[in-house]
């Protein structure tokens, strides 16, 4: 499982076997959450709110960065590092 970022204790993850829609992965010490990569909405799990107003704030600066590495994964295997949320 890629680490795609990761920032302020935020593990921000991409499967090499995904099910569609493109989506990521989020950890928070033991909170997860799956947001779609288009509408960045929850898709399934939980994290605290302040987690996901970042995580969320991070992939929508990143969002293009996001489904063109969910594209490489799914063809290649390969991806890039975002950059964290600053």
């Amino acid at each position: 499982m890629p680490e795609i970022s990761r920032f302020l204790g935020i593990r921000i993850l991409m499967f090499f076997s995904e099910h569609n829609p493109p989506h990521f992965h989020a950890e928070y010490n033991e909170y997860k959450i799956s947001i779609n990569i288009q509408t960045l909405g929850v898709i399934e799990g939980r994290v605290p709110s302040k987690v996901l107003g970042l995580v969320v704030e991070w992939a929508e600066d990143h969002q293009n960065e996001l489904l063109q590495n969910w594209n490489k994964i799914k063809e290649s295997g390969e991806f890039n590092k975002i950059e964290p949320l600053i």
